[in-house]
């Protein structure tokens, strides 16, 4: 039997200037992401869409989401086959095409992991774990775009 998973959060814009969105100039973009016990995320659109480039955007969040949930699953797929990871680095890029409307999507995302391993660990197999940890993530069996992972593997000691 499948188990389901609940998840609730709070947006709570921080945008009003005082009218409102009398204009489309008149606002800020601003809001808090709240989930209960946690931090709040100061949130914001893409500076490209009028918002604040020092806080999170949807974009932004969305590109995080799918390198983290590779990044748990490839860990956890290390631990279980005594891969030793000491660090691991992903400089995730993700391309988004707007169209003259307005409306847009994202067309694919590349992970791009800088995996450090022991010396004592396997870097072949430290290499496939990606695959396996690519086909078990939840975010990325949710999109409708291709996720890529171009990995590498490192060999140092802690």
């Amino acid at each position: 039997m499948a188990k389901r998973h609940r998840y609730a959060v709070t947006i709570r814009w921080t945008g009003n200037r005082g009218e409102g969105t009398a204009t489309y100039r008149s606002y800020d973009r601003a809001h808090q992401i709240e989930a209960n016990g946690k931090p709040a995320i100061a949130g914001s659109s893409d500076a490209a869409f009028r918002g604040d480039p020092a806080r999170w955007s949807p974009e932004d969040l969305f590109l995080a989401s799918i390198s983290a949930c590779h990044k748990l699953w490839y860990l956890h797929l290390c631990a279980i086959s005594n891969i030793v990871v000491t660090s691991y680095v992903d400089g995730a890029e993700g391309t988004l095409e707007e169209e003259a409307g307005g409306e847009g999507q994202f067309t694919g995302v590349t992970l791009h992991p800088l995996v450090t391993i022991s010396p004592e660990s396997d870097a072949e197999r430290a290499m496939e774990l990606h695959h396996d940890a690519h086909e078990k993530c939840f975010i990325a069996r949710s999109v409708n775009f291709p996720v890529s992972v171009k990995a590498e593997i490192v060999t140092r000691t802690c």
